[in-house]
């Protein structure tokens, strides 16, 4: 394969240097943000040797060529096109400023949850595999000593990031904001404050104190934010909105302890009067209102849910989908919405190794393995953009495959469960 070649193509084809903005590269794909989409060839593009398939996500033309190739054609794409390397994310940046309002929205939710994933993702393991030994020792299946410190210390663990979710989603989403970290974990701690009653006791207890706001206007439970999401961004927005202000018009002798203690306080208030109390209703609008999808009679809603997520993909707006997954969590203790969204990425994987088998066009066969084995791992937008909506059929036919066996959630008025 002539590298060169395949760059000075793809070069020509995509608008040369005045359609081009910004270029980088990941493990496989070409990204390139582009200034006029309507300016470049794709269906020429995908016909270029190398060329495993080609589509848009988050503002980026995304080209396919392969781990180690793309490596390759980047280089001496960058030599024809005279731009200089750029990361992804700084390409992401660029391609997030001519997006539309609600994708940048998305894409935000998107930017705070995936720095915490790893975080989440430990202490689910855990917890699962704490479930498992507690269920089999409790049923008589193993004979192992929970009270020695490796049992005791590890069910500790196991619920740590689910306990102190606020105080992870807070850090990271004042980064995003643009705000002092450590300013907006100090938010969450103060949604998680031990003198608040605990969230997760409300539906045993009921609410134990109530507390007057605004010089006697209303009245606000003064329960805990354990479990919920949107209050918690909410409000580091909010904080982070009043620090930058207060930065600016602060005199520099002050603004050490001034912007601090003005956007703590003012921002704790706020969340405790207003901000709490309006978002967690909107919140668990939201999740009930799923969760009644979901439980919709003959997997109806199952399906539905299933099936729209990959067409959720398609127009980039996916990551909306954390906010549902983290708050089951923090509500129900386990997440409903993550089993339809796997059942959508296997369908996906199932639809384009079937156009790997049957296809007889080698390009194809090259493009459609690795992309039903990335799907089976979580990752679709390959298999979606190069192969089932390019050729439409395998796309129908994981819509219809997306369907899980039906659930029967709890309604929107269980009580939460807390992690164990």
């Amino acid at each position: 394969m002539d590298y060169k070649k395949t760059a000075e193509e793809i070069y020509e084809k995509v608008g040369k240097k005045e359609n081009l903005i910004s270029a980088a590269h990941c493990a496989t794909r070409l990204r390139l943000v582009l200034a006029d989409n309507a300016k470049c060839d794709a269906k020429a593009v995908e016909e270029i040797e190398g060329v495993k398939g080609v589509f848009s996500a988050s503002g980026q033309l995304q080209i396919i060529l392969g781990t180690g190739t793309v490596n390759k054609v980047y280089d001496e794409f960058l030599a024809v096109s005279g731009l200089s390397a750029a990361s992804k994310e700084e390409l992401k940046s660029v391609a997030a400023a001519s997006q539309p309002f609600y994708k940048k929205a998305i894409k935000t939710l998107g930017d705070i949850f995936v720095p915490i994933i790893p975080a989440i993702v430990a202490s689910g393991f855990l917890m699962g595999i704490m479930e498992a030994l507690n269920f089999m020792v409790n049923n008589g299946f193993l004979n192992i000593d929970t009270s020695s410190s490796l049992f005791v210390f590890a069910n500790l663990f196991a619920n740590t990031a689910y306990v102190f979710l606020p105080i992870l989603i807070a850090t990271s989403a004042a980064k995003v904001f643009g705000g002092n970290p450590f300013l907006g974990a100090v938010i969450g701690m103060l949604m998680i404050h031990p003198d608040l009653q605990n969230a997760w006791t409300v539906a045993s207890e009921g609410v134990l104190r109530t507390q007057s706001v605004w010089f006697g206007l209303y009245e606000v439970d003064m329960v805990g934010y354990q479990g919920h999401v949107i209050p918690v961004i909410i409000a580091v927005f909010v904080m982070c909105s009043i620090e930058k202000k207060l930065h600016k018009i602060v005199p520099a002798m002050f603004d050490l302890f001034v912007t601090p203690l003005v956007s703590v306080f003012v921002t704790g208030y706020l969340t405790y009067s207003v901000i709490g109390p309006v978002f967690v209703a909107i919140e668990n609008g939201i999740i009930g209102g799923v969760q009644q999808l979901i439980a919709l009679p003959f997997g109806v809603g199952s399906f539905l849910m299933g099936g729209l997520y990959s067409l959720t993909v398609v127009a980039g707006v996916h990551h909306m989908y954390t906010v549902i997954d983290v708050g089951q969590l923090g509500l129900y203790g386990l997440t409903y919405w993550l089993p339809l969204a796997s059942a959508a990425n296997i369908a996906q994987g199932a639809a384009t190794l079937a156009v790997a088998l049957k296809t007889k066009n080698g390009k194809t066969k090259s493009m459609a393995v690795p992309s039903a084995m990335s799907c089976f791992m979580g990752i679709t937008e390959p298999a979606i953009f190069g192969v089932n909506l390019r050729f439409s059929s395998p796309l129908s036919a994981e819509l219809s495959a997306a369907l899980p066996a039906p659930c029967t959630p709890p309604s929107s008025g269980s009580a939460p469960a807390e992690p164990a």
